[in-house]
């Protein structure tokens, strides 16, 4: 699969990563095939400089606004400041298998993945195509 994303908006995702030492985290809007916007949200996390929790109103809200005829909410995007942009395990024991995309970025690296079912009703990621545009 292969998915579209603006420069501009890669490029946002990738400063914010830039300008944390801690996780940066946020969401994907548009189609499965085209992300269109982003929402980034506070990492509510515990220790955010290891782990990711997206703020839970505002990750609320992005679903009321797409029920209503907003942007649908196609994924997540989260940074590993320290690490590779491969989902951890703890992004796979916290993903749930629905097909939603998962943009990991680094400082200078970006790769997507598509969380879908795995062994046992665990979580595991495809990696997709990043069409940058």
């Amino acid at each position: 699969m292969t998915v579209a994303i603006s420069r501009l908006l890669l490029e946002q995702i990738m400063t914010l990563a830039r300008s944390s030492r801690d996780e940066i985290c946020g969401l994907l809007l548009g189609r499965p095939d085209d992300i269109t916007a982003i929402l980034p949200a506070d990492n509510v996390a515990p220790d955010p400089a290891r782990h990711f929790e997206l703020d839970p109103a505002r990750l609320l809200s992005a679903y009321r606004d797409a029920r209503t005829g907003g942007p649908q909410v196609v994924g997540h995007f989260h940074s590993h400041p320290s690490g590779r942009p491969v989902p951890s395990a703890t992004d796979a024991a916290c993903a749930v298998p629905d097909g939603r995309l998962w943009l990991i970025v680094t400082g200078e690296t970006a790769r997507l993945w598509i969380a879908g079912p795995g062994e046992g009703g665990a979580t595991a990621f495809v990696e997709a195509a990043l069409d940058v545009r």
